[in-house]
């Protein structure tokens, strides 16, 4: 199959291992069913404008070729227990080593040598901004479930802004040493669909000062301060479930996490993909109820129940048969007595998919861009949050919108936009192709629940989505989260044709991490994609003194460590960490 030339050989006087910065990140079109002209919308119309900001903006090509380095990365260290438990302080632990996989074709000898870089960018995922205090959160199901709630949720602003700092301080793609060209948020940025949630997110993405608090602007309302023993009440002498696993008791601590952040932004383009949590109240009920909506922004919260409650509703939520929370509404009536007062807050209204759109296009969120990270007026227009980007001169990446506004956590796409899928390929068939979700593809299994907005459209699985990935030759990796797991999978067609599908872990679970993915061709008729692993900036070691911004990033990861039920093998094993996976070129 024939190819548009590769960004580096356009340039010969460029090395091999570097890549124009200039030929990254410039939105070239939009999904709204169809590959946008740049006459076609307003945010489409204004990608030349924002084409040359991230121009300007770009990180420069280095004077002299970067060698593969490991600093700043999980090849170098990677935070690991230095004390026994029960509680267990982080320190530097051994980095992970890259593991070359080879199901899909076999590496050739000398190719180190040969191979030019196309592209390279940062995945984050499952950054789950939280709005600690939010009514409708369900910290009580931890009476069933002890992961219900975790002991650093109020901390996931200082964490996010943490790893926004690592990835600004990388020196370039870690293999290539190609400028990193953007950064994909794969969804679930934020935890409940609270607009205070969505500022957060589009404030620590772009820059800007956050105050990660909601209700009273003087001091937290929420279970931490409760004096219940279900939670850590790490402000408070009570000896909580937590303590008794040796969490420790930090005076200080609630004033210090509602305390004002900063965050500088990323300082490369950045583009967005809706998760479950985005789309939806608690990432599984559908919108349209009213009395939800007004209890979010109510001065009441439920903070604790019964266990036997408790594992009623947990069943409901995990059998997806109460997709727009009406059993959940009244579960919260029958508990009404049971609530405490809070400061009601209009920022904790749910946004619906048109807010979130505009959010994005609002100029104050722009940061280095693209406008509209991805998104056009177009999209908004149409109702849709798909659309396709330009990320190299032979690569295009494609956003997909897995979520279901029907309900359930799980995933699945419209006709619609499957159709719209195969077409963007066919029409970039000369393209390399790198498509992103929120949803992986064995999460899309949520066919049963229809579109509001579209009742009579068949909903499709993520069998299906395979199926056509496979179909396509220049289809070279599927990147997604949703499972909180690192995990790459092979993903195979009869004609030969093939595809690695790489998941990563969550920024709210522990080992909290993000992705550099880069692709290089070998010039042997193969192709590898270079995957490491990093962590935020944040120093593994803690201070329970240190309640400055850093610390308390760096007690994010600890906490997140040690809460309790949580699972340790999130990370994944080598062959799903640092990668180098080999394809055949189409």
């Amino acid at each position: 199959m024939s190819r548009i030339r590769s960004v580096v050989a356009a340039t010969p006087a460029i090395n091999r291992r570097t890549v124009l910065a200039a030929t990254g990140a410039a939105a070239v079109s939009a999904g709204i069913g169809y590959a946008l002209r740049p006459t076609d919308s307003q945010a489409a119309t204004t990608a030349g404008e924002a084409h040359e900001a991230t121009v300007a903006h770009s990180r420069q090509v280095e004077s002299a070729p970067l060698a593969p380095y490991t600093k700043g990365t999980t090849l170098a260290t990677v935070a690991a227990p230095r004390t026994s438990a029960p509680y267990r302080r982080l320190g530097d632990g051994p980095g992970w080593s890259r593991v070359v996989r080879s199901e899909l074709a076999a590496p050739k000898t000398g190719r180190a040598g040969r191979r030019t870089a196309l592209a390279a960018f940062v995945q984050l995922t499952d950054l789950h901004l939280i709005d600690a205090q939010h009514p409708m959160r369900l910290e009580y199901l931890r009476a069933t479930n002890p992961h219900s709630w975790r002991p650093h949720e109020a901390l996931t602003v200082q964490g996010a802004v943490s790893l926004v700092e690592r990835i600004n301080a990388l020196r370039g793609a870690p293999v290539t040493g190609s400028p990193l060209h953007f950064a994909m948020t794969t969804g679930d940025n934020t935890d409940n669909n609270a607009k205070s949630e969505l500022e957060w997110f589009l404030k620590i993405m772009s820059g800007g000062r956050i105050q990660p608090n909601s209700g009273d602007p003087r001091h937290y309302e929420g279970v931490q301060n409760s004096g219940l023993k279900l939670y850590w009440q790490a402000d408070s002498a009570v000896r909580d479930g937590d303590k008794q696993l040796g969490f420790p008791h930090l005076n200080g601590f609630l004033a210090a996490a509602i305390r004002e952040v900063r965050s500088p932004g990323l300082n490369l383009p950045w583009y967005s993909t809706v998760g479950n949590h985005d789309a939806m109240p608690l990432g599984c009920y559908g919108h349209g109820d009213s009395w939800l909506a007004e209890y979010a922004v109510g001065g009441r919260k439920l903070m604790s129940v019964s266990v036997a409650d408790s594992k009623k509703l947990q069943a409901h939520i995990s059998a997806g048969d109460d997709p727009k929370g009406l059993a959940f509404r009244d579960f919260l009536k029958a508990h009404s007595r049971d609530m405490r007062s809070v400061t009601p807050d209009d920022k904790r209204a749910p946004y619906t998919p048109a807010d979130y759109l505009k959010a994005h296009l609002d100029p104050a969120y722009r940061g280095v861009g693209p406008v509209g990270h991805g998104y056009s007026s177009a999209n908004l227009d149409a109702g849709t949050q798909y659309y396709t980007f330009r990320i190299a001169d032979d690569v295009i990446g494609i956003s997909l919108d897995t979520t279901d506004p029907g309900g359930h956590y799980e995933g699945s796409i419209g006709t619609a936009q499957l159709k719209w899928l195969d077409k963007q390929l066919r029409d970039n068939k000369d393209s390399y192709a790198i498509v992103f979700s929120h949803h992986t593809s064995k999460t899309m299994d949520n066919t049963s629940h229809r579109d509001p907005a579209h009742p009579d459209e068949r909903r499709h699985g993520g069998e299906e989505v395979v199926a056509l990935l496979g179909s396509h030759a220049n289809v070279l990796a599927w990147v997604n989260g949703h499972i909180h797991r690192n995990d790459i999978t092979p993903h195979s067609a009869p004609d030969g044709r093939s595809f690695w599908e790489i998941s990563t872990a969550s920024h709210v679970d522990y080992p909290q991490l993000a992705r550099v993915i880069e692709i290089a061709d070998n010039k042997d008729g193969t192709l590898s994609l270079f995957t490491t692993l990093v962590e935020s900036a944040a120093p593994h070691r803690t201070d329970f003194s240190d309640l400055t911004q850093t610390g308390l990033a760096a007690l994010y990861r600890e906490l997140s460590y040690n809460a309790p039920g949580a699972s340790k093998v999130l990370g994944g094993d080598a062959n799903d960490r640092n990668t180098e996976l080999v394809l055949k070129k189409g």
